[in-house]
C-alpha cells in the first residue's frame, strides 16, 4: 500500500493576525517538513482566527486573507515546501458572498479550494449570518493517494460532504476544525469522527484549532482515525503541537465525480506514482485526555492567557478579598500569566474581617503577586455622608469605590481588571453592577459556585502531588462566603445553599426546564419561584458583565440571548 507521513499542525492563531498568522503557518510547514511529512493539515480559517464574526462582512479583510493564501503559498515554494501538500483555512469572497473556505497549497499554487458546506447556527455560532454554503468537493490525487476535505461542521452534521466523499470514494480526507471547547466534548468528539470515518470509508484526519479568543477557548485534541474508526494517534489538549504519524493508505484509484449526494465533486491529479518504499517513524503516543477538572483548569488558564496577551496587556489586577472567587482567579492568573504580572488590591472597609485581610495577603504571598492594601473606609464615608446612604444603597456604595479604585489603578499603570464573579452569582444577580462587576474579562464566569470550589480543591491538591505550596489558602476554601457589605454578612442570607443554588439552575439555564419540570425534578415550589425570579431579572446585569471563558453547554452572552426588557414569568 502507498504510504504517507502526515502532520497535524494544531496551532493558535490570532483573528485579525494574517500577516502573523501566515507566518506561523510558514513557520509551522517548516517545522513539518523537517519531520519528513508530505501532507500538513492546518485549523479551519487558520490564516484569520476563528471565529471572525463580522470581519467576515468587511470586503476589504475578505480581499487581503484570499490574497493571502497566495502569498503563503508562493512563500513555501520559495522556502523549500513546495513538495508538500499543505491544507491552510482563510477566509474567501466570490459573487455569492463569505466564505469559510479551505485551500490546498502545492509548488507555489493554490491547487484546491472549498467553502464549507453545513453553516451552524446554534448555540456560539451564526454563521447563515456570515457565510454562504459552499457546494463542490475538491479531491486530489497526490503521490497516488485520493485526499477529500470537509470543514468542521461538515463532520459534525449528517449527510452533505461526508455522504458525498463516501460515493465518489476517497483514500484518506482531511478536516480542518475550530471546535470550541466545553466540558465533555471529547467524551463526542472521538466517537463522532470514528463514525465519519466510517461512512467515508476512509481515515480521516481531524486538526483542531488551540487557544483562547474572547469567551470562547479551544481544546485542540486533534484526531487521526482509521477507516474502520480505530485511534490512530491523538494531540495533547490545550497545547499547540505537530502531530506527525505514517499511514499506509489503501489507494482505491477512484474516478466518480460530477453530483453526488447533493454535491459537486471535481478531482484534480497532483501526482499519480506512489512515494518510494520510506522507514516509518514510529508510532506517536496516543495522548489521553485530560481528567475533568484538570481539563476545566488548563481551558480557563488558556483563556485568561490569550485574552490577556492577544490584547496587548502584560498584567492583572483585581480584588483580593480573602474569598473563594478571588482566590482561583488569582491561582488561574498565576498559572496563566505567572505570579509577577499578577497585582492583587486588598480593599478593606468597617466591615471587613481580620481573616479576610490576612488570608488576601497570605494568598499573594504564596503565589508570588504584587499585594497593596488601600482601605476604602474614608472613600465611602464620603459618599454615605453627603448623599446620607443606607441599607442596599450602603452596601453597594462600597463595592463600587472598589471598581473605582481598581479602574484608577488600572489607568494609571496599564493592567487589566479581572472580575472576580462566578456563574451562581452572575445567574441570580448576586453582584454589584459598576461595582464587584468591573474589569474587561471574568475568568470564572462560567463556573457554578459549588465547581469553584471543587476546582480550589483541585488545584490545591496537584501542587501537594508536585511537593509545591497550595496556592489558595485553605481558610479561603473552608471559610462560609461573605460579601462582608454589613456587620456578620453571610451569602446564606440571601441566597439558598449553594449546592441546592447550582442544582436548580443547572436545570433552569442549562436545561431550559420550566416550572413544572422543576418542580418534578423534585425542588420545592417555593425557591424555584424565589430562584427563578431572581435569575429573570438579572438580565440587565448579565448583559452589562465582562466576556469570560466558556467552559459549559450553556454560557451566559453567546449561548443564552433572553430580552432585558421581558415580562414573561415561569409561573406554577
Amino acid at each position: 500500500m502507498p504510504q504517507l507521513r502526515l502532520a497535524l499542525a494544531q496551532v493558535n492563531p490570532t483573528v485579525g493576525d494574517l500577516a502573523g498568522n501566515a507566518d506561523q503557518t510558514v513557520e509551522w510547514t517548516r517545522k513539518a517538513v523537517e519531520a519528513g511529512a508530505h501532507v500538513v493539515v492546518f485549523p479551519e480559517m487558520s490564516l484569520t482566527g476563528y471565529p471572525v464574526e463580522d470581519l467576515s462582512l468587511r470586503k476589504t479583510f475578505a480581499e487581503a486573507s484570499r490574497a493571502k493564501v497566495d502569498e503563503v503559498a508562493a512563500r513555501l515554494d520559495e522556502s523549500g515546501c513546495g513538495e508538500v501538500l499543505v491544507y491552510v483555512g482563510y477566509l474567501d469572497l466570490d459573487e455569492a458572498g463569505p466564505r469559510d473556505a479551505a485551500a490546498a497549497l502545492y509548488r507555489g499554487e493554490v491547487v484546491a479550494r472549498q467553502f464549507k458546506h453545513h453553516l451552524p447556527n446554534y448555540g456560539v455560532f451564526d454563521e447563515h449570518r456570515y457565510f454562504k454554503p459552499g457546494t463542490t468537493l475538491d479531491v486530489v490525487r497526490y503521490h497516488g493517494i485520493d485526499i477529500g476535505m470537509v470543514i468542521c461542521e461538515d463532520i459534525w452534521q449528517d449527510g452533505g460532504p461526508i455522504a458525498a466523499l463516501g460515493k465518489a470514494g476517497v483514500d484518506l480526507v482531511v478536516a480542518p476544525n475550530a471546535s470550541p471547547y466545553e466540558r465533555s466534548k471529547d467524551d463526542i468528539r472521538l466517537p463522532l469522527i470514528a463514525r465519519r470515518a466510517a461512512e467515508a470509508g476512509a481515515p480521516l484526519v481531524y486538526t483542531n484549532q488551540v487557544g483562547g479568543q474572547d469567551d470562547l477557548v479551544f481544546d485542540g485534541d486533534s484526531i487521526v482515525v482509521a477507516a474502520d474508526g480505530r485511534l490512530l494517534a491523538r494531540a495533547p489538549q490545550f497545547t499547540e503541537h505537530l502531530l506527525v504519524l505514517d499511514m499506509d493508505i489503501e489507494a482505491g484509484g477512484h474516478a466518480a465525480d460530477g453530483e453526488l449526494a447533493g454535491l459537486h465533486v471535481h478531482r484534480r491529479v497532483l501526482s499519480s506514482d506512489p512515494l518510494p518504499a520510506y522507514e516509518p517513524l514510529a508510532e506517536p503516543p496516543v495522548s489521553e485526555p485530560l481528567a475533568d477538572e484538570a481539563e476545566v483548569w488548563s481551558a480557563l488558564v488558556v483563556g485568561l492567557r490569550d485574552y490577556v496577551q492577544k490584547n496587548g496587556f502584560r498584567s492583572v489586577i483585581f480584588g483580593f478579598s480573602g474569598g473563594i472567587d478571588s482566590a482561583v482567579v488569582a491561582a488561574l492568573a498565576a498559572d496563566a500569566l505567572g505570579g509577577d504580572a499578577v497585582h492583587g488590591v486588598s480593599m478593606p472597609s468597617k466591615y471587613s474581617s481580620e481573616h479576610s485581610r490576612s488570608d488576601a495577603a497570605e494568598l499573594a504571598r504564596r503565589i508570588g503577586a504584587h499585594f497593596r492594601v488601600e482601605p476604602v473606609e474614608d472613600m465611602v464615608k464620603l459618599y454615605v455622608d453627603q448623599l446620607k446612604l443606607t441599607g442596599l444603597a450602603e452596601e453597594n456604595i462600597q463595592a463600587r469605590t472598589r471598581g473605582m479604585l481598581l479602574m484608577a489603578l488600572s489607568n494609571l499603570d496599564g493592567h487589566l481588571v479581572l472580575a472576580t464573579g462566578n456563574k451562581t452569582e452572575l445567574a441570580v444577580g448576586y453582584s454589584t453592577i459598576y461595582g464587584d462587576a468591573v474589569g474587561g474579562f471574568a475568568p470564572i464566569k462560567d463556573v457554578f459556585k459549588t465547581h469553584v470550589w471543587q476546582l480550589a480543591r483541585w488545584r490545591n491538591a496537584e501542587a501537594e502531588k508536585r511537593g509545591e505550596t497550595p496556592p489558595i489558602p485553605e481558610n479561603s476554601i473552608s471559610k462560609p462566603p461573605s460579601a462582608e457589605l454589613r456587620p456578620d454578612q453571610l451569602d446564606s442570607d440571601s441566597l439558598p445553599d449553594y449546592a441546592l443554588l447550582d442544582d436548580i439552575l443547572d436545570d433552569y439555564v442549562e436545561g431550559d426546564r420550566g416550572f413544572a419540570d422543576l418542580l418534578a425534578a423534585g425542588f420545592d415550589a417555593e425557591v424555584i419561584d424565589r430562584v427563578v425570579r431572581m435569575v429573570d431579572k438579572a438580565e440587565y446585569k448579565r448583559r452589562q458583565y465582562p466576556p469570560g471563558t466558556k467552559i459549559t453547554f450553556k454560557a451566559f452572552g453567546r449561548d443564552r440571548r433572553l430580552p432585558i426588557t421581558n415580562s414573561w414569568r415561569e409561573v406554577h
